[in-house]
């Protein structure tokens, strides 16, 4: 498959975006799913991303929100950190797709971009460990106008 060649990380993300995430069990089962905006906004040098969405999840539905900071490393790269300031994974996007680990205690993350044109791109984490064992998968798109 082609994928969309992001040369400046910041150019392509700034701005709004809507998303609807699925999270699944191990065995692809629906458990839960995340519809909400995320907004990349440039501050400091640093890429910000923020989202809030509407979570149904099990018996459970409410209001979730997440920031991450994208800090540049090279056009198209940046470190990705969490708000709390550490570290999540590396991304790199000139080719438009990557794929990035993040261990996280006992758990392993094992996650993929994939930017499929100018205006769509998606992400899927999948989790294994003794606390944690599903997928999700989130597909980003421009809002239209």
């Amino acid at each position: 498959m082609e994928y969309w060649p992001v040369p400046d990380l910041a150019a392509h993300f700034a701005g709004e975006w809507r998303f609807d995430r699925e999270i699944r069990t191990a065995e692809g089962d629906p458990a839960g799913d995340v519809t909400g905006t995320a907004v990349f906004s440039e501050e400091d040098g640093v890429l910000v991303y923020r989202e809030a969405g509407e979570l149904r999840l099990g018996g459970y539905t409410g209001p979730v929100t997440r920031e991450l900071h994208y800090r540049p490393t090279a056009p198209g790269r940046a470190d990705v950190h969490f708000d709390h300031g550490g570290f999540f994974h590396a991304v790199d996007l000139r080719a438009g797709h990557w794929d990035a680990d993040h261990p996280c205690r006992d758990d392993f993350y094992r996650g993929s971009y994939r930017v499929l044109d100018a205006r769509r791109w998606r992400q899927e984490w999948a989790v294994r460990g003794p606390a944690k064992d599903h997928v999700i998968v989130t597909r980003f798109r421009r809002p239209p106008g």
